[in-house]
């Protein structure tokens, strides 16, 4: 096995979990509650934003 091919492939790997890390919190911090998205439903006389399901 060669050094320099398995260290390239582990860069490559490091690249794809950073971009799969990025969208995962992209997604995190797009959709925290929910509510844009029409998922989780409302609870009545409580603010916006604020609370957690």
């Amino acid at each position: 096995m060669d050094d320099s091919l398995s260290l390239e492939e582990l860069r490559e790997e490091i690249d794809d979990l950073r971009d799969l890390v990025k969208t995962l919190l992209t997604i995190i911090m797009e959709e925290a509650d929910g509510v844009q998205s029409g998922a989780a439903p409302s609870i009545p006389h409580q603010p916006k934003r604020g609370y957690c399901m």
